[in-house]
């Protein structure tokens, strides 16, 4: 467990790093620094914890399918950074097997916006989804991302909603026309265990 802690922070601190401006020579001229937007830091503090979680996930993704598959699973969920960062350390005991992932979180406060990827357990060392980035209006978080399936473009959006201090509702959708209709793939009941 500390192992994985410690390889979830370093990889946290790598993401932080790359996002980072390149340095100056101390001749240049300043620019201007807009003021942070900290608005939403603390989007994600009611995730702290460990979570249970009941998910229906169709088998097919934009085919017209309505065969879903329903599952268990735990996330534990991290604050890192001062809460300029998160991650949830999944485990899914699905149909086929466990199934595991990583969700990296980072807050932009030159944009307000976070930033959610997952790394997929099953090739953990392999390509990392693109980023889903979003914020909070309202109590209801919607995060956006172009990305590929079966090698045609895609928009991605994930949606958190009906959060408690002990519940929440995540659902991920699919675009396979430009936005313009979405299909909900994957949808997640989560309540805390601790």
């Amino acid at each position: 467990m500390r192992l994985t802690y410690l390889a979830v922070v370093a990889f946290s601190m790598a993401i932080a790093i790359s996002a980072m401006p390149a340095a100056r020579s101390s001749q240049d001229t300043p620019k201007t620094v807009k003021a942070p937007d900290l608005s939403g830091l603390h989007d994600f503090d009611f995730f702290v914890g460990t979570w249970s979680t009941h998910s229906r996930k169709l088998k097919e993704r934009c085919a017209g399918s309505n065969d879903w598959e329903q599952f268990d699973g735990t996330i534990r969920n991290y604050r890192l950074m001062n809460g300029r960062a998160n991650v949830d350390d999944t485990e899914f005991d699905m149909p086929e097997g466990i199934y595991r992932g990583v969700a990296p979180r980072a807050y932009d406060p030159q944009t307000g916006l976070w930033a959610i990827w997952w790394i997929d357990g099953r090739n953990p060392a392999g390509p990392v989804d693109p980023p889903v980035k979003g914020r909070f209006v309202h109590g209801v978080g919607t995060f956006y991302a172009d990305d590929t399936l079966r090698g045609k473009p895609i928009k991605v959006r994930f949606v958190w909603s009906h959060i408690t201090a002990t519940t929440a509702h995540w659902e991920q959708a699919f675009s396979c026309d430009d936005g313009k209709t979405w299909e909900v793939n994957w949808i997640q009941v989560i309540h805390k265990i601790k």
